[in-house]
């Protein structure tokens, strides 16, 4: 969830503030037959050089309680399931001129096929296999490439919020938060630094429709972080990109396509990004059911699953939100 935010960002100004969340480590590869990031890791010789044509950038927020680097870590060292779900799962589709961005949400309760592991919920992939098996999962759902990563813990997503002075966020529905210090949301522009900023995107049992209204949420504070990236210039000189990507670096884990380098090009190449045409939606559901085993899940809707992959596909988005009544 707060990951959302962070990809949100990512789009946004480029993986910048997306994702903040890894910088130079970089996180596990993407598979060769998900279409994963470029296994080299070899940033662009300059910040002009980031290609045209449309681009897939999966965000991602662990509900670990600790260090989600860490957790990566020994994931990748062999060391099994990790103690951490995906509480936020967006996709952000960059259209082909880079001036318009898609954030795709699924809901993390979705029950689909995870790559290797059979039937269970979205979120799980994380568990069983790191942001890379995310990734894996969410190209092999949507039948699209995944070009990048990036993903952020609690600390990380309150701690890039800060470093950028805080978000404006227009709150949809207001309520008061459920737990830590029971924040209370406005109607309307809230100015959201760290702290506050984690109690929105995070929660769920305040709103009758649960985890529904929490992606609209997230979905909100992504659109208000790349409106904020964009307007202010972050994003607007090689030296403002970069400098943007140095106080995400620290925290976002991402695939190893999205170093440093990587994110200030990519952050730069997004300059031109129009934040007042941003469209986000959620991917079609049936609602919720039971699975085999008795978890309470939410069932994907494929044959709409299909529209918006055929979308993606042709890189018609505009045209589908369009039709669908959610621009």
């Amino acid at each position: 969830m707060l990951l959302a935010a962070v990809a949100l960002a990512l789009l946004a100004a480029v993986g910048i503030a997306v994702f903040v969340l890894s910088g130079p480590r970089g996180g596990p590869s993407g598979s060769p037959t998900s279409g994963g990031p470029n296994p080299s890791g070899t940033p662009p010789a300059s910040l002009a050089e980031v290609p045209p044509g449309p681009l897939n950038v999966l965000v991602m927020g662990s509900d670990i309680r600790g260090n989600a680097r860490d957790a990566v870590a020994s994931q990748e060292a062999g060391g099994g399931v990790a103690d951490q779900r995906a509480d936020m799962i967006m996709l952000l589709h960059v259209q082909a001129d880079h001036r318009r961005v898609f954030g795709i949400s699924i809901m993390r309760d979705s029950w689909v096929t995870i790559p290797g592991h059979g039937p269970s919920k979205i979120n799980a992939s994380l568990s069983l296999g790191g942001p890379s098996l995310v990734a894996e999962t969410v190209s092999s759902l949507l039948s699209v490439r995944i070009d990048h990563y990036a993903m952020l813990d609690f600390e990380g997503f309150k701690a890039i919020t800060d470093a950028l002075g805080g978000v404006d966020v227009e709150v949809p529905v207001p309520f008061t938060a459920t737990f830590d210090t029971h924040h209370t949301f406005t109607q309307g522009i809230n100015h959201l630094e760290g702290q506050a900023a984690l109690e929105f995107v995070r929660e769920r049992y305040a709103f009758a429709d649960g985890d529904y209204q929490r992606v609209r949420d997230q979905q909100a504070f992504i659109r208000g972080l790349i409106a904020q990236l964009v307007t202010t210039g972050r994003v607007g000189s090689p030296a403002e990109a970069a400098a943007a990507v140095g106080l995400a670096s620290p925290y976002v884990i991402a695939d190893p396509g999205l170093d440093a380098a990587g994110l200030a090009a990519l952050g730069y190449g997004l300059r031109g990004l129009d934040p007042a045409s941003s469209t986000f939606f959620t991917l079609p559901t049936a609602g919720t059911g039971l699975s085999d085993d008795g978890q309470s899940i939410v069932v994907p809707d494929y044959p709409g699953i299909a529209a918006v992959a055929e979308a993606l596909g042709s890189d018609t988005l505009a045209q589908y939100v369009a039709a669908h009544g959610l621009s």
